[in-house]
């Protein structure tokens, strides 16, 4: 929102689809821009952290879902995923920037937004498949292009931390010091790696040979 003199300039209306890490933290850096900011996830119980930034969260009613014990939501049905492209239609209509960060673990993303709902959208709307490197949430996102069709323009960049390169290196550079922090002994200088550890357990993906992740061996 701007106002001046000469009039007031409304805030522009962002739908974030997908309330994980990456969607938590659009949502954030919208509201700082000063943008009302709607969001949508399968999983209801993230709605006070979406309401907590100071976001609305959108109510479609797919029926049950269900997450998985690290607490990623799981793959909806056909029947499921058209019920909550009706629900997004009318959202993804009046919103000037739609940000898409829905992904199953081991499975394709699942495609959300349709060309349909792509041609209900205003002239100059942005539309950001984040989940393009797994399929895209979006019907037309193409890999590492931007696409433009009907005066939308959809942005199917892959590797956006590498467009931030030292911020994100900083990052993550901060969160392998603290995992590896948890498990040095600094008495005997040495790693104390314990496999029943849930933060560990969870990490490792392989073990004197054998797959010992829960997920990846669900996802073979």
């Amino acid at each position: 929102m701007m106002m001046t003199a000469a009039g007031t300039i409304s805030q522009s209306k962002v739908f974030v689809i997908g309330v994980g890490v990456a969607g938590l933290q659009a949502i954030a850096t919208a509201k700082r821009l000063g943008a009302k900011v709607e969001a949508f996830d399968t999983r209801e119980i993230v709605e006070e952290q979406v309401r907590s930034l100071g976001a609305k969260f959108v109510k479609i009613d797919i029926g049950k879902t269900e997450e998985t014990e690290q607490g990623y939501a799981k793959e909806l049905t056909k029947e499921q995923i058209k019920q909550q492209q009706e629900g997004m239609k009318e959202v993804c209509a009046q919103s000037d920037v739609v940000i898409t960060t829905a992904q199953v673990f081991g499975r394709p993303a699942p495609r959300i937004v349709t060309r349909e709902m792509l041609d209900a959208m205003k002239p100059g709307s942005v539309v950001v498949d984040m989940a393009v490197s797994s399929g895209g949430n979006v019907e037309g996102s193409i890999l590492n292009k931007y696409v433009y069709q009907n005066g939308v323009t959809i942005v199917g960049l892959s590797n956006l931390p590498g467009e931030i390169a030292m911020d994100a290196s900083l990052v993550y550079g901060n969160n392998l010091f603290n995992l590896l922090n948890e498990y040095w002994d600094s008495e005997s200088k040495s790693f104390n790696f314990d496999l029943t550890d849930e933060i560990l357990s969870n990490s490792v993906v392989t073990h004197r040979g054998e797959i010992v992740n829960s997920m990846v061996k669900e996802s073979m």
